[in-house]
């Protein structure tokens, strides 16, 4: 990746805090005219360094409160079934977060669902079909202390 310097780091900064602000209001931010400034944003998003732009939903609100965390091992961890697991977790909706992990599981998984019912049917009727997965340990958020979706870039 190339080095982003102070104005690339002031763009993404800004449109991490508000992806609907205008070229000329982020222009005004980042201290540039609107046309430069519209160049370098359309080069970071080419550069893959901005994916895409979202809203972020209150879940709860959408009828969606619980969020289950399952830890996962694999019966193996070569690289055919890594792959399996990872494509099928892709087409799960349910699944808003995955990550292969170091230590004593290998996936970590944020499932977001509307009950504890919606859990069990997601388990039986996704999860525990796929083939090469020794053990599930689930565990359920209490309350949201943190979350969010802007990093902190320089």
């Amino acid at each position: 990746m190339d080095e982003l310097d102070a104005i690339d780091c002031k763009i993404i900064a800004a449109v991490q805090n508000d992806g609907r602000i205008t070229i000329n209001d982020l222009a005004e931010r980042v201290g540039l005219s609107p046309s430069p400034c519209a160049r370098r944003l359309r080069i970071l998003e080419e550069k893959g360094i901005i994916k895409g732009y979202t809203a972020t939903i209150d879940q709860a609100k959408v009828g969606l409160p619980v969020s289950a965390f399952a830890s996962i091992k694999l019966e193996r961890q070569r690289e055919e079934d890594l792959d399996r697991f990872a494509k099928a977790v892709a087409r799960w909706p349910e699944v808003v977060d995955c990550y292969l992990m170091t230590g004593q599981r290998d996936y970590l998984m944020r499932i977001v669902v509307r009950d504890l019912q919606a859990y069990e049917t997601f388990i039986k009727s996704k999860l525990t079909r796929l083939d090469g997965i020794a053990s599930i340990e689930t565990s359920f958020a209490l309350d949201q202390v943190k979350r969010a979706e802007v990093l902190p870039i320089g």
